[in-house]
């Protein structure tokens, strides 16, 4: 079982490959906060509409300070169909051995038609300006989480 991240805690350090084969730390978003998502898969229906939904908000997220980079353990030529596919604007970034998604807790144990089986568990967290994790959500609803996420960040939409 995998621990899950507190706020206040340092977030784990990161360096991935993006949808277009470059990498992308979480260092290269020093000074500023960053909403950083995992999601199941792409190319599936509930992660596309929690993508399309982050991308639609991206720039309304941008004006009150926040950057949005999607993780999921897909590697990078499916996540360039994916945001070509759905005309995402949103960084997305190939974890395929699972380190991240384990550092932050969202790989484990979760419930699947009632069964507990072996998954990515869909979280988010918010990191802050230096590098703390000011928010942790997980077992995330992939439709309307982005609405809830504002809220509870206190973002007009």
């Amino acid at each position: 079982m995998t621990s899950r991240l507190e706020p206040g805690e340092q977030a784990p350090a990161f360096t991935l490959t993006d949808d277009a084969g470059q990498p992308v730390s979480l260092a290269d978003f020093a000074g500023r906060k960053v909403i950083v998502y995992f999601y199941p898969a792409a190319m599936t229906p509930g992660c596309k509409k929690q993508a399309c939904d982050f991308s639609e908000s991206l720039d309304s997220l941008k004006k009150d300070g926040y950057e949005v980079v999607g993780i999921s353990k897909d590697k990078p030529a499916k996540l360039a169909k994916f945001r070509e596919r759905d005309h995402l604007t949103i960084p997305l970034l190939s974890d395929e051995d699972l380190a991240v998604h384990t550092a932050y807790g969202a790989w484990g144990e979760k419930k699947l038609y009632g069964k507990t089986v072996e998954g990515v568990i869909r979280s988010t967290f918010v990191v802050d300006e230096e590098g703390k994790v000011s928010h942790a959500f997980y077992n995330v609803k992939a439709t309307g989480h982005v609405a809830k996420l504002r809220r509870d960040l206190g973002i007009a939409d």
